[in-house]
């Protein structure tokens, strides 16, 4: 077995044995890994409370063949606030949830891990309810599937848009109308998202617009990952 250090935010956990637990990250350089932690579930565990989900932790382990080994871990962040608020717990763990599905194991990408701690700070700093849409945004696109907003996804047209169709792959004409309606405010609200203006989007009262881009960022990514994510079903998103 190889020793290597990486740092990663804690996805989930589940339960091995008696006193173990097999702990999925998303590293930094080394994509989704699955590592157990041993004797975590005992009182006197030298990891505590560090390896919960939503931590990001600086590690040590041993990679094997299928489980990799922690045998260090320190916390970076742990974002307490997150924690302490249902609502945002609810968002935070549905961005975990969704990378959890997407990310590949052992594959490389600190783009993907430093956009996720970005958004766990967001949220953390600001708690607006459009951190995880914007990061499901954002995840589409990195993913290589940013939705069309600029123009009919079907026809190419350059008319107005006036609805947004997931199996399209954006938004649709009135000729080419299928899917869900999509306002214009909410149309140019995604486009500020994915073109540079997330802060300012953030810092910005949320509106209609807002709400409306919370269900169709969300429902966009359940159709990407032909799932739901259950973290989100809390929240209203009617």
């Amino acid at each position: 077995m190889s020793l290597y250090r990486d740092r990663g935010v804690v996805l989930r956990t589940i339960r091995l044995g008696e006193a173990d637990r097999i702990v999925t990250f998303l590293t930094s350089e080394h994509g989704k890994v699955r590592a157990v932690a041993k004797g975590i579930r005992r009182t006197k565990s030298r990891f505590g409370a560090r390896l919960e989900p939503l931590g990001n932790v600086a590690l040590l382990l041993y990679q094997g063949r299928e489980l990799d080994v922690v045998t260090q871990a320190e916390t970076i962040e742990r974002f307490p606030r997150l924690r302490e608020d249902l609502e945002l717990m609810a968002r935070a763990t549905s961005m975990l949830e969704a990378v959890d599905h997407i990310a590949q194991e052992r594959q490389s990408s600190p783009a993907l891990y430093t956009m996720l701690v970005g958004a766990l700070r967001a949220l953390s700093a600001g708690g607006s309810s459009l951190v995880a849409p914007a990061f499901f945004l954002k995840l589409l696109a990195l993913e290589g599937l940013e939705p069309v907003l600029d123009r009919c996804a079907l026809c190419e047209g350059a008319g107005e848009l006036v609805a947004f169709d997931f199996d399209s792959g954006g938004t649709l004409c009135q000729g080419c109308r299928r899917g869900l309606a999509v306002s214009p405010g909410a149309l140019e609200l995604m486009r500020r998202i994915l073109g540079g203006e997330l802060a300012r989007v953030l810092a910005e009262p949320v509106g209609a617009a807002g709400t409306e881009v919370e269900h169709l960022a969300a429902r966009a990514m359940e159709h990407h990952l032909e799932r739901r994510l259950r973290s989100f079903g809390v929240l209203d998103r009617a």
